[in-house]
């Protein structure tokens, strides 16, 4: 027996947890972000200071940050590394619950430590407590049920044994997994308990492939093989399965095309000849020609979000679904043909089946034709910019912003433009990392890349916040590549504090700030569908007390330069250039500040967006928006 403190087991099974996947074993926990309050410092704070073995202590500077620090390096991982996260109770808790919502949707592994309040209550109410008055067994620590896998509170030392191996077993399952919280009451974090030692020997969590069931092959394989515009979709569980070869090949064999989701996109090459690119509201051109011409849609690691299937519009509804997945919840998705097993293992087997039957794709010219038409379409995107006759490619808004913008920032730069020439001066192995705004749309369709696992893209949640933190924890699980965050203004200004942590822990990060003064991408959502320019442009406040008054200048290079950061400030091809090129010989983070012309991202595709538009308005643009989402609805699976 080991008797100690519950806080001191903790941190002593955490340092003794490895995951074995197809036969390489390492460990699984690196170490735990905190931000010590009253709650956590003097129980877990004291058994990381006196014996946390092979952990690694870091310090967040905020506790959504450092959460999405530690999601961002278990994807990065894919999946097999993780890095604990530790806070006080009250506000430090709920900072966290953000991240735990983005890592689950995502099927990202985060271990959250959340302090809790006095389990004997003798001293309620404590600072930062929230009294709930129908029940004081509620605690802030509670909302985290509804964005956690697994949520459990440790109320006396013994019970931590089952709640920490629960724990592991969701962090450990490729169906399953998310975020985990285990709430710790300080008081019990102190309290001692003869704990047995086997509890602390070290214990391997084997990650294995599900293996496929023969009838749902051959269910599936049955589909297939009546197809002749079969159309695959990648997903993340493509990656997490490290099955990019064989879905390659197994296209490349029997003639299929296939696209890319955002979580998917890098698993495969995009050099790849059968590669369409991102497909759905994100998508580009090529994928979604051919996906609403397609016979057969076989999701691969997929969870069909809405971007994916353009709010179930995008497919034709005589169009059968097979899927892959090893979540039997999403398997079932869109009314599929299902495969449960591991997207490896599932390829393999469907291409037995196929081969053995002589398949081939009735494609002939479609998909090379599909490839140089959004090849013709990038190459405007990539050269384009501001000139007497420019068209700027979004059809809503108002235009006048566009000149505005340019007298007050001097910039003749274009978003697209801007991606394309990043694309082409940056490492070919570099880590792009994305969340929120119009970049996610900008990079599925145009960013490209024959490094595999070089897009980090959180776009199931789609948090703002998410780049700067996320862009850390890549560098923190690959230190030997550059990582570069792109981000826009608005998500800058949400949180940006990681970037001091990266100068903290010598870890270089590359932000690229996009800067069109506001939240662009939702200014079109707002203006395509009927409504006003309403606060969603970075403006001072007129004298008719609206938010309609001259844009706010910023300058985003100033404020990372005080933290020590390298800093640019561009607003023409030639400082882009040189910027990144210097950014390429510094040792410290950077920031390039750049001043992109708003309204000038990509757009549209083919892909249409279910957002709740009103039904009845005095506004004839919003009548109109409603008219056109009734049609489109008219075209969709009804589920």
């Amino acid at each position: 027996m080991a008797y100690m403190t519950t806080a001191q087991a903790l941190v002593r099974f955490l340092d003794n947890q490895y995951v074995s996947f197809d036969g390489q074993e390492n460990k699984f926990v690196e170490g735990i972000f905190t931000i010590f309050g009253h709650g956590i410092v003097c129980g877990l704070g004291e058994a990381l200071d006196n014996g946390r073995g092979g952990l690694r202590v870091y310090q967040g500077k905020n506790e959504q940050g450092m959460a999405h620090v530690a999601a961002s390096f278990a994807k990065q991982n894919n999946r097999r590394r993780i890095i604990a996260c530790s806070s006080s109770i009250g506000p430090g808790a709920a900072n966290m619950i953000t991240a735990a919502a983005t890592a689950t949707v995502n099927h990202v592994p985060l271990l959250l430590l959340p302090a809790d309040t006095f389990s004997t209550r003798q001293p309620d109410p404590v600072l930062q407590q929230f009294e709930q008055v129908d029940s004081l067994s509620l605690t802030t620590n509670d909302a985290y049920r509804a964005v956690c896998r697994y949520w459990d509170r440790v109320a006396r030392p013994e019970q931590l044994m089952s709640a920490m191996i629960n724990a592991m077993r969701v962090l450990t399952d490729t169906a399953e997994t998310g975020a985990v919280c285990i709430s710790l009451p300080q008081d019990v974090e102190g309290e001692c308990y003869d704990f047995p030692e086997e509890f602390f020997k070290k214990r391997v969590h084997r990650i294995t492939r599900i293996v496929p069931a023969p009838e749902e092959l051959e269910e599936a394989a049955q589909v297939l093989l009546e197809a002749k515009r079969p159309l695959v979709i990648c997903g993340g569980g493509v990656r997490y399965s490290e099955a990019g070869e064989a879905l390659e090949e197994f296209c490349e064999r029997f003639g299929i095309p296939f696209a890319e989701t955002q979580s998917g996109k890098t698993a495969c090459l995009s050099s790849h000849p059968w590669n369409l690119g991102g497909v759905g509201v994100t998508g580009n051109s090529a994928a979604n020609d051919i996906a609403q011409k397609a016979d057969v849609i076989l999701g691969i690691g997929t969870r069909f979000s809405d971007f994916t299937s353009a709010s179930k519009s995008l497919f034709g509804r005589d169009a059968r679904v097979v899927t892959v997945n090893t979540s039997r919840f999403d398997a079932y998705k869109l009314g599929a043909v299902k495969v449960v097993a591991d997207a490896k293992l599932a390829i393999h087997g469907l291409g037995a089946i196929l081969g053995e039957k002589g398949y081939r794709s009735g494609y002939v010219h479609e998909v090379k034709a599909a490839k140089a038409g959004w090849e013709e379409e990038m190459e405007f995107l990539s050269s384009y910019s501001w000139g007497d006759d420019f068209k700027p490619l979004i059809k809503a808004g108002d235009p006048s912003t566009i000149p505005e913008f340019r007298l007050m920032t001097g910039s003749n730069l274009t978003q697209t433009a801007v991606v394309a020439k990043i694309r082409k001066l940056i490492p070919e192995d570099a880590i792009c990392v994305g969340a929120a705004g119009s970049l996610p749309g900008d990079l599925q369709r145009m960013w490209t890349s024959d490094c595999r696992y070089s897009y980090n893209m959180e776009y199931g949640y789609s948090c703002m916040g998410y780049e700067i933190a996320g862009a850390l924890g890549s560098k923190l699980a690959e230190p030997e590549r550059e990582v570069y965050a792109m981000c826009g203004d608005g998500s800058y200004l949400m949180l940006h504090s990681e970037l001091v942590t990266s100068l903290q822990e010598n870890k270089k990060i590359n932000v690229l700030l996009f800067d069109n003064s506001g939240f662009g991408c939702i200014n079109n959502l707002e203006m395509s569908n009927g409504v006003g320019n309403l606060a969603t442009e970075f403006r001072y406040r007129d004298r008719a007390g609206d938010l309609l008054g001259g844009l706010i200048p910023i300058d985003f290079a100033a404020c990372a330069a005080g933290y020590g950061v390298k800093t640019y400030r561009v607003t023409n091809m030639e400082e882009l250039e040189e910027a990144l090129e210097d950014s390429k010989k510094q040792t410290v983070s950077t920031l390039i500040d750049i001043k992109v012309l708003p309204k000038t991202m990509t757009d549209g595709y083919g892909a249409w967006w279910h957002v709740g538009v009103a039904q009845t308005s005095k506004n004839e643009k919003v009548r109109s928006a409603g008219e056109n989402m009734q049609k489109n609805l008219e075209k969709a699976r009804k589920y």
